[in-house]
């Protein structure tokens, strides 16, 4: 695992985000925010952001090892030691990811105290067992963000279809909790503006995350 920053920032808010493709123009969204973009590196998707093993949900794909314990683990060892010695003044934390990252995010922010919020963008709330972790494990952020492309609940497969409704009960189970919860509707289908989702809802959520 590798941490990156990226595009500028003061220090004081900083977002963990998986992935390397497209973060730079995440970053590049997020600029004069005084919000700095951190790229997690070198994982394993289905493996590493998996919370407990389940089938693949796509043919031909591999099935979900369910890693996503220890890889929390390695991430919080790693997150401590990217902030030591930095002039950084670190005064809120939050989380954030697309896809299966985005339902990691979520799964962090119910498993640590670490983070202030949380973004899932278009996340994959339709993981089997999710929501129920997600009830007898209330989340330990202030505030979340969540959202999703209005033509995602029409994927044929009919897992993946599930992920309307899930991602409204997740909403309802944070709000419930006492996060500060927002979640949006967006036009188009799971592979439209990624980025721009992501940085919208990081700035959303990091405004309310204090």
């Amino acid at each position: 695992m590798r941490l990156a920053a990226m595009g500028e920032g003061t220090g004081e808010t900083l977002v963990y985000v998986h992935g390397e493709e497209e973060m730079e123009e995440t970053a590049r969204l997020l600029s004069g925010s005084g919000v700095t973009l951190v790229s997690i590196q070198d994982f394993d998707w289905n493996r590493d952001l998996s919370p407990w093993p389940a089938p693949t949900a796509f043919r031909g794909g591999g099935d979900f090892a369910g890693e996503g314990p220890s890889h929390l683990t390695r991430l919080l060892s790693a997150i401590d030691e990217f902030e030591k010695g930095r002039t950084w003044q670190v005064k809120r934390r939050g989380i954030g990811g697309y896809s299966l990252a985005g339902l990691f995010a979520l799964y962090a922010a119910c498993a640590c105290d670490r983070f202030d919020f949380a973004v899932s963008a278009s996340g994959s709330l339709w993981y089997d067992g999710f929501l129920e972790y997600m009830r007898s494990h209330p989340a330990r952020v202030r505030a979340a963000y969540l959202s999703l492309g209005d033509k995602e609940p029409r994927a044929k497969n009919p897992r993946l279809a599930k992920v309307g409704e899930a991602t409204e009960e997740a909403a309802r189970i944070l709000a419930a909790q006492g996060v500060n919860t927002r979640f949006e509707w967006n036009p188009g289908n799971h592979f439209v503006d990624a980025p721009a989702r992501l940085s919208r809802g990081i700035l959303d959520a990091a405004r309310r995350g204090f």
